[in-house]
C-alpha cells in the first residue's frame, strides 16, 4: 500500500505541475505584446493613435497644476473663476454629464470652464468628446497629477471650483443639468 500512495503522490505532483505550466504559458500568449495593424516596423501601435483636434486650452494647466491641453494648443491663461471637471473616457457617469459641462460654459462666459482627462489614454478620450460634440477644452492628465496634487477623492467624475489658484469648492458626483452646475459653482464662490 505504501509503493502504491506513494506513485498516486508522484502522479499527482507532476500533474499539478504540468497545469500551472500550462497555465503561465496560456497567460503569456494571451497577455504578450501585440503588433500593431501595420506590423512590427516601427509604426504606430492602436494605443498611440493620433488624437483629433480639438478646442485650445486656456493656460497651461488649472488651479496652479500645469498639464498638457488635450488635443489643442494652450493660450493665454486668464483671471476668471475657473469651473474644472475631472472625467475619463471610459467613465458612463461623466459622458452623461459633459454635454451638460459644454451648455453651462456656453451660458456663463464669465467662468473659464474646463475638463482633464484623468486616464493614460488621450486619444480615446479625444475621440469621445469629439463623438459627443463636445467644445470644452480639456487638459490631459497621464497620471493622475491633477487629483494627487488636490487630494481630490478617488472617483470620478468630480467638479472642482477655483478662485484664482484657490479651491473654493468640490464636488464628487455627477451633475444632471447645467442649472445644477450653476447652483453648485455660485455657492462654491460665494464662500
Amino acid at each position: 500500500m505504501t509503493r502504491q500512495l506513494l506513485w498516486m503522490t508522484a502522479a499527482g505532483v507532476l500533474a499539478t505541475i504540468a497545469v500551472v505550466a500550462g497555465a503561465v504559458f496560456l497567460l503569456r500568449e494571451v497577455n504578450a505584446p501585440q503588433e500593431s495593424a501595420e506590423g512590427a516596423g516601427g509604426e504606430a501601435s492602436a494605443s498611440d493613435a493620433e488624437i483629433v483636434a480639438r478646442p485650445d486650452c486656456p493656460g497651461d494647466g488649472a488651479g496652479g497644476i500645469d498639464l498638457a491641453c488635450l488635443g489643442g494648443e494652450t493660450g493665454p491663461g486668464t483671471d476668471k473663476p475657473t469651473v474644472v471637471n475631472v472625467w475619463a473616457w471610459w467613465c458612463g457617469p461623466c459622458r452623461d454629464e459633459l454635454p451638460h459641462f459644454d451648455e453651462f460654459a456656453a451660458e456663463h462666459p464669465e467662468y473659464e470652464v474646463v475638463g482633464v482627462h484623468a486616464d493614460a489614454n488621450p486619444a480615446n478620450g479625444a475621440a469621445m468628446l469629439t463623438e459627443l460634440g463636445i467644445e470644452l477644452p480639456s487638459y490631459q492628465d497621464d497620471d493622475n497629477t491633477f487629483a494627487g496634487t488636490l487630494g481630490l477623492p478617488g472617483v470620478i467624475p468630480v467638479t472642482v471650483v477655483f478662485d484664482g489658484d484657490e479651491q473654493v469648492g468640490m464636488y464628487a458626483k455627477p451633475f444632471t443639468s447645467a442649472d445644477e452646475i450653476n447652483d453648485a459653482v455660485t455657492e462654491a464662490l460665494a464662500r
